[in-house]
């Protein structure tokens, strides 16, 4: 039994499994501890550059520092746009631990209303750079502030921020053609220059805004600063100034801008006035305008929606965007194409018996005056806006040459250095019309054209524009708004100007400014009523703008109409004759004729420039026009 159990245990092989155990463990350990030592030795001496370059990065953040947005001013010096302190809410996403629950929160501590919560929510998400604030919310008042400095401790990455937000002292008088600048979107981030634009939440959107976003915006700074292990900043290490926006200073004359809002009293419309030897927007309205300040920090979801859905159309710019009919205002540019083209003289007449007739069709395109005008020639049918005259001149010519000619003042096309957004309107072509329905072109709608109906569209920007051109006998001096940037004036002849216009015999300029002149000084003048008591030579041209066609035997009632149904009442003008100083145009929509209803804001736009702007007299918004007699009533086209 004793000898079985001594068998059983055996010392030398236990010792030798225990020496070959302990000898393997030794041998993981060392191996453990040779990856250890090789991994530390990596880390701190191969990877020393980079993790030291790491750490630093984390404790030296790189904050941008926006630019200060250059201010606007009018020819006057007077303030347009200025830059007001105020306070935004912003959010960092990398410093956040829960985006939705402190959403939550932030929704409930500054009891936003429920149709502004998705737009706040959508805000929070937008893209940004690594730890760049989102703007959240913009000029917070002051209980707002108080409850999110209360509960800053329940807020990581929420932060409210000193700024400086746009501010638009005369918001409405000049919405349209300041515009406006709001949050930039998802969109606009993506084309934006990232370096330059971190650390602004606005952009031009609208108008002068945008049109001169480069120079206003200027160039975004930056610096460094050292944080601590939750994110704020301790102490600052560098920093690089931004460079403000260039201030603008614009050609537009606050005076003569607010006369012209007084002028259209509230009913649709635009005017444009403009002084033709500089090309210098001094006036340019649409009616009815809005509040741009509700756009910069966030128009409400009721606001925005109201703007919309109003029938008058606020948002929209009448006077570089409205496409409308010329009516009779085109006729002086038909004038001088049919002389150009050898078509007609001064002294030559035709007889008027009320109608024009095609050859070989029995048709009859009317004149206003049912009974016709007798024998005219180019003053009186200028004078008395004949229509019969100008339909046969129009087919004379044809369409190619009548568009070729109204070409050459700027119908049809962009031709304003820095108005965004101007429309380009319509001048019709053969070509145009082959392109768009597909349809051959027809006598008939010449005839159309030749008294600015049919297809013909123009802008009232289009038609100062031209009405300068046509003051300076010729010579092209675009129009713009902007008279110097920063230090730097925009010169008058700009690289893009269209060629002049030059005729073959320059008294016909004064032949076309004769017949303009007695639309307000001659016996059968269409707006003599608004020419009395001149003190200076006015030349002028009125218009009437159908809405819609009337039939073969169908007579025009604006009794019998809805207003928008009515027609649209047009005048251009320009003063002094010979040395013109202020081109100005008007529409008044559905007012019905030109001659009754915007003849005399013409001629109150005029005398303000002449007589009281530049005379130092007490600035009074001019009378109302007079009632028209019935020629003024009964002119068309």
């Amino acid at each position: 039994m004793r000898q079985q159990r001594d068998t059983l245990k055996n010392p030398q092989h236990e010792l030798r499994v225990f020496r070959i155990r302990a000898l393997m463990a030794l041998v993981v350990v060392l191996l453990l501890t040779g990856l250890l030592g090789g991994r530390l030795f990596y880390l701190q001496v191969v990877q020393h550059e980079v993790f030291s370059t790491r750490s630093e990065k984390n404790r030296v953040r790189v904050e941008p520092l926006p630019p200060t947005r250059g201010l606007i001013y009018d020819r006057n010096g007077k303030l347009l746009a200025e830059n007001r302190p105020t306070y935004n809410l912003t959010l960092v996403r990398e410093r956040v631990d829960d985006l939705d629950k402190t959403l939550s929160l932030l929704v409930d501590l500054l009891e936003l209303p429920d149709e502004e919560v998705k737009a706040f929510r959508e805000r929070s998400r937008q893209r940004q750079r690594p730890f760049q604030p989102a703007l959240l919310i913009s000029d917070l008042n002051e209980e707002q502030i108080a409850r999110l400095a209360v509960n800053r401790y329940r807020l990581p990455g929420v932060e409210v921020e000193a700024q400086l937000l746009r501010y638009y002292p005369d918001a409405e008088l000049m919405s349209h053609v300041l515009g406006y600048v709001g949050r930039i979107n998802s969109e606009e981030l993506k084309r934006l220059d990232s370096g330059n634009y971190a650390g602004t939440h606005f952009i031009g959107k609208t108008g002068v805004e945008r049109q001169y976003e480069e120079q206003l915006h200027g160039k975004a700074g930056l610096r460094k600063v050292e944080t601590n292990a939750r994110g704020r900043a301790l102490r600052e290490l560098d920093h690089t100034d931004p460079e403000p926006g260039k201030d603008l200073t614009l050609t537009l004359d606050k005076p003569l801008q607010q006369h012209a809002v007084e002028l259209l009293d509230g009913r649709r419309g635009a005017i444009v006035a403009i002084a033709p030897q500089t090309g210098e927007i001094l006036a340019m309205v649409s009616v009815p305008g809005f509040d741009s300040n509700q756009f910069v920090t966030g128009i409400d979801v009721a606001s925005y929606r109201a703007l919309q859905e109003d029938l008058d159309l606020p948002l929209f710019n009448r006077a570089s965007r409205g496409s409308y009919p010329a009516g009779s205002t085109i006729k002086p540019f038909m004038a001088l194409a049919g002389l150009r083209e050898g078509m007609i003289t001064p002294g030559e007449t035709i007889y008027d018996p009320g109608y024009y007739q095609l050859p070989n069709d029995d048709r009859r395109y009317r004149n206003w005056l049912r009974w016709g005008h007798g024998r005219v020639d180019l003053e009186r049918a200028l004078e008395v806006s004949n229509n019969t005259y100008f339909y046969s001149l129009a087919h004379d010519l044809g369409i190619d040459r009548i568009h070729d000619n109204l070409a050459r003042f700027g119908f049809g096309q962009r031709t304003a250095h820095d108005v965004h957004g101007q429309g380009k309107a319509l001048l019709p072509s053969r070509e145009w019309k082959r392109e768009r329905f597909g349809e051959s072109w027809y006598p008939g709608e010449t005839l159309s054209v030749g008294i600015g109906q049919g297809y013909l569209q123009i802008t009232p920007l289009q038609l100062a524009t031209a009405t300068g051109v046509l003051a300076n006998r010729g010579d092209w001096v675009q129009p713009r708004l902007a008279a110097e940037v920063g230090d730097e004036p925009v010169p008058v002849e700009l690289p893009e100007t269209p060629a002049d216009i030059e005729l073959s015999n320059d008294r016909w300029w004064d032949e076309i400014f004769s017949g303009m002149e007695a639309v307000l000084s001659g016996n059968e003048g269409t707006a003599r009523r608004s020419g009395t008591d001149l003190e200076y030579r006015l030349a002028g041209k009125s218009g009437t703008a159908q809405v819609f066609s009337l039939g073969k035997n169908e007579e025009y009632n604006a009794e019998e109409l809805e207003e928008r149904l009515r027609d649209h009442a047009l005048f251009t003008a320009f003063a002094p004759v010979g040395d013109p100083q202020i081109a100005v145009s008007v529409i008044v929509e559905n007012a019905g004729g030109g001659s009754s209803h915007a003849a005399g804001l013409a001629r109150s736009m005029t005398d303000f420039w002449l007589l009281e702007r530049n005379a130092g007299k007490p600035q009074e918004v001019g009378d109302a026009a007079p009632e028209s007699t019935s020629s003024e009533q009964g002119e068309q086209g």
